[in-house]
């Protein structure tokens, strides 16, 4: 049996064909390509610097200029948190000075909680709608104080959307309970007693331990008796 034929000596010469082409191409290309590195590199370099030389020491100096203004707010001072006292910078100052450092992302979050506190709660909506985070607490908390603050303003629609936005972020047993209770409590208040009823038991036997769950079954009582009526 005759054995079949290859095609080995046209496969190379294919390949030394491809490989004389892409030398034919650098070689009248070359220095669109330089430049073409060229740029690349200088970006890099320039990043790299930018980081370096600039980013990093104005992290550093904002997370010193943000401390007394953390401190202030720690001890529920919002006006010296958000405005400064004269000698240290408040969270608006440093928003607007290291508006690029992660140090002002955590201020807009700082700012929002100030003005939720202070009653200007449109405001509050404007900072913490800008706040930025991957936080497994501090995202759930952002969209729950932010329903805070559209609840003050009389928008109940909008205040339960945002609890639900906040349950269902990241369930975990710190912020997800307070924010279900909040909206079953809304739902009550909408008159969607199931609903209410649904979030209720589901604190109650999903969350047994939180806060929430201790006082639950007299919420769950209440709809109960109303949806019988």
């Amino acid at each position: 049996m005759a054995k079949k034929k290859t095609k080995q000596p046209d496969n190379l010469q294919e390949l030394e064909s491809a490989l004389t082409w892409t030398e034919q191409f650098i070689e009248d290309h070359q220095n669109i390509i330089s430049y073409v590195v060229g740029g690349i590199i200088l970006v890099v370099v320039a990043y790299l610097g930018f980081h370096k030389f600039y980013l990093e020491p104005k992290e550093t100096e904002a997370q010193s200029q943000m401390f007394v203004a953390e401190q202030y707010f720690e001890k529920d001072s919002f006006n010296l948190a958000l405005n400064g006292d004269g000698n240290y910078l408040g969270f608006l100052d440093i928003i607007d000075g290291y508006g690029i450092t992660k140090s002002s992302n955590l201020a807009k979050y700082y700012c929002g909680i100030s003005y939720l506190h202070l009653g200007q709660y449109e405001d509050a909506i404007d900072y913490l709608s800008e706040f930025k985070t991957d936080d497994l607490l501090l995202k759930p908390i952002t969209e729950g104080a932010i329903g805070d603050a559209y609840l003050e303003l009389g928008d109940q629609d909008k205040a339960l959307s945002q609890y639900k936005k906040a349950y269902n972020e990241n369930e975990n047993e710190f912020t997800s309970p307070i924010y279900m209770f909040k909206a079953a409590k809304l739902l009550e208040n909408l008159d969607e007693l199931e609903q209410a009823l649904e979030i209720y038991k589901k604190i109650k036997t999903d969350f047994p331990e939180s806060n929430e769950a201790r006082n639950v079954e007299k919420y769950i009582a209440r709809v109960q008796v109303n949806l019988e009526k």
